[in-house]
C-alpha cells in the first residue's frame, strides 16, 4: 500500500442479507489501487483504501450502483466528493426530493410499473430491490421493493383469472408471461454479477431456476416462485431494518438544535456544530445537546438514554453531563466539552458500527464455510439433472424439475447472516443498557469466560475513600502530619491522595510547599517539602526506608485488620505517623458476586493493598484476594489464570491497561470516559458491579442465539436438500425455505432486542 493511499468510506443503502455484503466486496476489491475492503452490513458502511490514479472515487460508486445498491459518500467524505459529481444521486442518506430520478435509468430499464432503476434494483429484484434511503421510515408497501412485490402479485393474480375464464393452454400463456416480467430486473442483477466476476449469487439461480421451469413447462409454478421470492425478500429486508433501528435510535437521542447563550442572549444553533468553549442553556425537560459540565445549577439528569442509569442523578456546578441526556427539574448552563463527532454517545454509535470489523471465530468459519455451499449446491443441481435420466433412463423433465428446486435453496444467505444479525443486536442491546463491546470475538470471549480478577479501588469499592484515622507520631501534632501528607500529595489525582486533601482540606490544613513530586510505583509518593525530601507510602515500604517505628507498624496492621488502608508519612530517617482509610465496598458488589458464584464463575480481587484489607473486603463480599500486587504481578497473575481457561479483567482503564490487555477480556469501568470506551475490550458505563454478570448473561445469551441460528439456516437447508431430491418438495416451496430461513434467523436475532440481562436464570 503507498504511503499517500487515503482510507474512503461510502454509505451503502440497500443491503438486507450477507449475500449483499459479500457481492459489494468481491466487486470493489478487485478494482485497481482498492485494498483494505470493509463492508458493513448492519450500519450500512462500505470503507476502502485507494491508491491515488487508480481508481476514481466515481468508479467504485458505479460499480455499487451496477450491482444495484445505492451509494453515496459518507458524511466524511461527502464534502470532497460532491464538487466530483456533477450530477444528483438518487441515493445516500441526504438528498432532494424533488430531483430527476430518470437521470439515472439504465437505457434497458424495466418498462413494468414499480420496476428497479438501477438505484434501486437489487438482488432478485422483485423483492429483493435495494431502496433509496428515503425508504427507510416508508411503510413496506410504498418501498421500491413493497411495490415490485404488489405489481408481481397483481400479474400473477391475472394470469390465474385469465386461465380461469379462458383456458389452461391460454392460462400457461398468462403465466409465461408474469413470470417473464417478474423474473426481468433479477436476470439483469445476475448479469452485472456475472460481468464482475461473481457467477454464483442468488440472481443467478433465481434465473436458471424461473427460465429452466418455463423450458419444463411449469410456467405457473415459475411464475409463483417469482412472486414468492418478492414477498420473502420483502420480509428480510424489514427484518434486517429493525435489526439496524437500535443503533439508528441510538444517533438519535442527541437533540437537532441547542440554545447558545451569547452576551446575556440565546440563540438556537445546530447541535452538530456546537463548538468548544461555548456556553450552552438546557431547559427542564430538554435533551443535553452536548458533552459538556455544569457551570450553573442543580437538576436531576436522566442519563438512562447514555448509560441506561434508571435513576435520575443530581447534578450541579463542576459535574460532567453527556449528550442526550435529559434535565429533569431546573434550568442548567452548560459549557460544551467535546464537538458533536466525540461526544459519548457519537463514540458509543461508532463503537458500535466498527465492531462489525472484529468478528467472532464462529462468524469467520462460517464465511469461509458459504464460499464453497453455494457452488457445492450448484453440482449437486448439475448431478441430479443428469445423472438419473442419463445413468439410469429417467424421465427428464421430472428430474431438471427437482434439480432446479435443488437450485433454489443454494444461497447461503440465513446461514451467512445467523452470526452477525446476532451480534448486531447484541451490541445494540448492551449499548442501549451501557455495556458495550467491541465485537463479535469479545462475545464469544466473554460468553466461555470462567474466571474474573477485579481490581478493587474504584472497581468494587466506591473510589472514594475517606479519611479515618490520624496517628502522629510522638511529639508530632496531627496538623504537621497532614500538613506534610498534603504537601506531598498535593499534584496526585490517586484517590487516597484526594482523600487526604479533602480531610486536611474540612480541618481547614494549609499545605506546605512542595515541589520535585513523583510517585514511585507501587510504593507512594515523594516529595521536597520545605526544601526536605518527603514521602507517603505503604507501610512496608516505610518500614524498609526507616520511616515507621515498630510500635506504628503494630498500629498499622491493627487498622488494617480493620479493613483500612493504612499509609505512613515520614521524612528521612524520621516517621511523623500513620494515616488510616477506607472505601467501602460498592452497595451491589455482593449481589454482584453471588450472582457470578451462581453462574460457575470464580471471582478473585487483585489489589496493591495490603493483605489483611483486602482480606477483609474480599470477606465481606465472599470472593478469593490476592494482594500486595504491581501492575507486573496483575499481569502475571492474569496469565496464570488465563491457562485454566477464558479470564476477565475489571478495571479503571489506566492502572490495570496491562492486565486489561492480557485478559481474555478486558473490561473498563467508567461513565463514558475515553479510556473507558478506547482502551478495554469492554465497558460497563454505569459503574454499577451487577453490570458485569448482565454483560456475561448477554454475550452467553447471544452465542445461544446463534447456534440457534445456525441449527435453523442448515436444519432448512438440509431437510429441503433431501425432500427436493425426493421430489416431495417442489421449487415454491424451496424458495419458502431460501428465504424463509433469512427470515427466521433475523426475526431470532432480534429476540436479543428484548433480552432483559439484568434478569438471573
Amino acid at each position: 500500500m503507498m504511503s499517500d493511499s487515503i482510507r474512503r468510506q461510502w454509505s451503502v443503502s440497500g443491503m438486507d442479507c450477507a449475500a449483499c455484503t459479500a457481492k459489494v466486496t468481491k466487486a470493489v476489491e478487485k478494482l485497481p489501487g482498492v485494498s483494505e475492503v470493509s463492508v458493513a452490513l448492519m450500519s450500512e458502511k462500505l470503507s476502502l483504501t485507494l491508491a491515488p490514479g487508480a481508481t476514481a472515487p466515481e468508479q467504485i460508486e458505479t460499480v455499487v450502483r451496477r450491482l444495484g445498491f445505492g451509494i453515496a459518500p459518507a458524511s466524511s467524505d461527502r464534502g470532497n466528493a460532491a464538487a466530483a459529481r456533477p450530477r444528483a444521486s438518487c441515493q445516500g442518506h441526504h438528498h432532494d426530493h424533488d430531483h430527476d430520478h430518470s437521470a439515472h435509468q439504465p437505457s434497458g430499464r424495466e418498462s413494468a410499473v414499480g420496476a428497479p432503476s438501477a438505484c434501486n434494483a437489487g438482488h432478485g429484484a422483485p423483492g429483493h430491490v435495494h431502496d433509496d434511503p428515503a425508504d427507510r421510515s416508508t411503510a413496506w408497501y410504498r418501498t421500491g421493493k413493497g411495490r415490485l412485490v404488489l405489481f408481481t402479485g397483481v400479474l400473477l393474480a391475472l394470469a390465474w383469472a385469465f386461465e380461469l375464464l379462458t383456458n389452461a393452454e391460454y392460462g400457461d400463456w398468462a403465466f409465461m408471461l408474469a413470470c417473464v416480467i417478474g423474473v426481468a430486473p433479477v436476470a439483469r442483477r445476475a448479469f452485472e454479477a456475472l460481468r464482475l466476476g461473481q457467477p454464483f449469487t442468488i440472481e443467478s439461480l433465481m434465473t436458471i431456476a424461473a427460465t429452466g421451469a418455463l423450458f419444463i413447462g411449469a410456467a405457473e409454478e415459475a411464475a409463483l416462485v417469482v412472486f414468492l421470492f418478492a414477498v420473502g425478500e420483502v420480509l428480510e429486508g424489514v427484518a434486517t431494518g429493525k435489526a439496524r433501528d437500535g443503533i439508528r435510535a441510538l444517533a438519535n437521542l442527541v437533540p437537532k438544535t441547542a440554545l447558545i447563550e451569547e452576551d446575556g442572549r440565546t440563540r438556537e444553533s445546530p447541535a452538530d456544530q456546537l463548538m468548544i468553549g461555548q456556553r450552552v442553556l438546557v431547559r427542564p425537560g430538554d435533551r443535553v445537546p452536548a458533552d459538556g459540565e455544569i457551570v450553573e445549577g442543580v437538576s436531576g439528569v436522566d442519563e438512562s438514554p447514555v448509560t441506561g442509569e434508571s435513576h435520575p442523578v443530581t447534578r450541579g456546578p463542576g459535574d460532567t453531563v453527556f449528550a442526550g441526556s435529559i434535565n429533569t427539574e431546573a434550568a442548567l448552563r452548560v459549557v460544551v466539552a467535546k464537538e458533536a463527532s466525540d461526544n459519548t454517545i457519537a463514540r458509543i454509535v461508532r463503537l458500535v458500527e466498527e465492531a462489525e470489523d472484529a468478528r467472532a471465530p464462529t462468524e469467520r468459519f462460517i464465511d469461509r464455510f458459504s464460499r464453497w455451499y453455494m457452488p457445492a449446491i450448484v453440482a449437486v443441481s448439475a448431478l441430479v439433472v443428469l445423472v438419473p435420466p442419463l445413468g439410469f433412463g429417467l424421465d427428464w423433465n421430472t428430474w431438471i424439475y427437482r434439480g432446479l428446486a435443488l437450485l433454489l435453496i443454494g444461497c447461503p444467505c440465513a446461514l451467512v447472516i445467523s452470526v452477525p444479525a446476532s451480534i448486531a443486536s447484541a451490541l445494540s442491546s448492551g449499548a442501549r443498557r451501557g455495556l458495550l463491546m467491541k465485537g463479535g470475538a469479545v462475545i464469544e470471549a466473554a460468553a466461555r469466560v470462567e474466571r474474573i480478577a477485579f481490581d478493587k479501588t474504584g472497581t468494587l469499592t466506591h473510589g472514594r475513600p475517606r479519611v479515618t484515622d490520624i496517628r502522629p507520631a510522638e511529639g508530632v501534632s496531627e496538623t504537621d502530619l497532614l500538613a506534610v501528607a498534603t504537601a506531598v500529595e498535593s499534584g496526585s489525582s490517586h484517590p487516597l491522595a484526594q482523600a487526604i486533601l479533602r480531610a486536611a482540606e474540612d480541618a481547614g490544613i494549609t499545605p506546605l510547599g512542595a515541589s520535585d513530586a513523583r510517585a514511585i510505583v507501587g510504593k507512594g509518593v515523594e516529595a521536597l517539602v520545605d526544601g526536605a525530601r518527603a514521602w507517603v507510602g505503604a507501610p512496608r515500604h516505610a518500614l524498609e526506608a526507616g520511616g515507621l517505628s515498630a510500635w506504628q507498624g503494630e498500629q498499622a496492621r491493627t487498622l488494617e485488620a480493620e479493613g483500612k488502608t493504612v499509609v505512613a508519612v515520614f521524612r528521612e530517617g524520621e516517621p511523623l505517623g500513620l494515616v488510616a482509610l477506607r472505601d467501602e465496598p460498592r452497595e451491589d458488589a455482593a449481589d454482584a458476586m453471588r450472582q457470578l458464584t451462581a453462574m460457575g464463575i470464580a471471582p478473585v480481587i487483585l489489589t496493591g493493598d495490603n493483605p489483611r484489607t483486602a482480606q477483609a473486603i474480599a470477606g465481606q463480599l465472599g470472593m478469593d484476594y490476592r494482594a500486595e500486587m504491581m501492575p507486573e504481578d496483575k499481569l502475571s497473575v492474569i496469565r496464570e489464570m488465563g491457562a485454566d481457561g477464558g479470564v476477565m479483567m475489571i478495571g479503571d482503564g489506566i492502572n490495570d491497561a496491562p492486565a486489561l490487555k492480557q485478559a481474555s477480556v478486558g473490561v473498563a469501568m467508567g461513565s463514558g470516559t475515553d479510556v473507558a470506551l478506547e482502551t478495554a475490550d469492554a465497558a460497563i458505563l454505569r459503574d454499577r458491579v451487577v453490570d458485569v454478570p448482565a454483560l456475561i448473561r448477554l454475550a452467553r445469551a447471544t452465542m445461544r442465539n446463534i447456534r440457534h441460528n445456525v441449527a435453523i439456516a442448515l436444519g432448512l437447508k438440509a431437510v429441503f436438500l433431501v425432500t427436493s431430491v425426493l421430489g416431495i418438495t417442489g421449487l415454491w416451496l424451496a424458495i419458502l425455505a431460501d428465504t424463509g430461513a433469512t427470515v427466521l434467523v433475523t426475526l431470532n436475532a432480534l429476540w436479543l432486542l428484548r433480552f432483559d440481562p439484568d434478569r438471573e436464570g
